[in-house]
């Protein structure tokens, strides 16, 4: 039923209300990992959700819901990370209500688990989910109905894009996935990614689909640079909580969100 509630008018995400006050939207940051988590609040209904929350910056995310006066529905992956440990436990224990979302095709637990053109509602708003493997084989992108802005996680960076070296990761998939499900939203779609290491913040789709070094290639130019960027792995790696899919190579039960 749960599961069943977030598919309401799958693909048929209603424009929000022009009339009414626009979307609330907080972006911040956890150092460590350069993580961005995301708030997104529906201003007359207070209904709001969260967007790749990490478990050491958790209880700030609960503090600035409280003060903003809203009710957090939804704890909401991306994917499992590599670098950092979720939040979504914490933010569950914290705001009573809030159930943590994550892709089935991630192998991790979760409270409610969606596939790609799902919706996901808070007010008058709502996120699409489109799949966008190849970071990961549970990788989404969420797209907000009116097309205005889309939450990348790692499939696609600021001039770059997710590693596909290691958690089943797949460079060619990666490709079609960001061409396929992300480049051909509208030009000014603003692009809200998971990760920057260079102090960016946004971007556009334009932006991206003219100017990111890797994915303004060809396929087989890209895979050929995925596959020799020789990257150390993510410190947080193979901790129980917050990384690997079952059967990858770090072993041990999904991840608890």
């Amino acid at each position: 039923m749960a599961a069943a509630a977030l598919r309401v008018a799958r693909r048929q995400l209603s424009q929000h209300s022009g009339s009414g006050a626009p979307i609330l939207l907080r972006q911040m940051f956890e150092p460590k990992s350069c993580t961005y988590t995301y708030l997104l609040g529906d201003r007359e209904s207070r209904e709001a959700i969260l967007i790749d929350p990490v478990l050491e910056t958790a209880p700030r995310d609960a503090q600035l819901v409280k003060e903003l006066g809203l009710r957090l529905l939804y704890a909401v992956n991306t994917h499992c990370h590599a670098d950092h440990i979720t939040g979504s436990g914490v933010l569950r224990s914290l705001l009573p209500g809030c159930q943590s979302v994550i892709s089935r095709l991630s192998g991790a637990q979760a409270d409610l688990h969606i596939e790609d053109g799902d919706s996901i509602r808070f007010g008058r708003f709502a996120l699409e989910t489109r799949a966008s493997p190849g970071h990961t084989p549970g990788c989404v992108t969420f797209v907000l109905n009116d097309l205005s802005m889309a939450f990348t996680g790692d499939a696609l960076l600021i001039r770059g894009c997710g590693r596909t070296d290691f958690q089943q990761g797949c460079a060619k998939t990666l490709y079609h996935s960001v061409h396929k499900k992300i480049f051909t939203l509208p030009g000014n779609c603003l692009v809200y990614p998971a990760h920057d290491y260079h102090g960016h913040t946004v971007s556009t789709v334009e932006e991206e689909r003219t100017l990111n070094p890797r994915l303004t290639l060809s396929c087989e130019e890209f895979v050929k640079v995925m596959d020799n960027l020789n990257l150390p792995k993510p410190q947080q790696i193979g901790e129980r909580t917050g990384v690997w899919t079952p059967g990858s190579e770090g072993g041990g039960v999904g991840p608890e969100l």
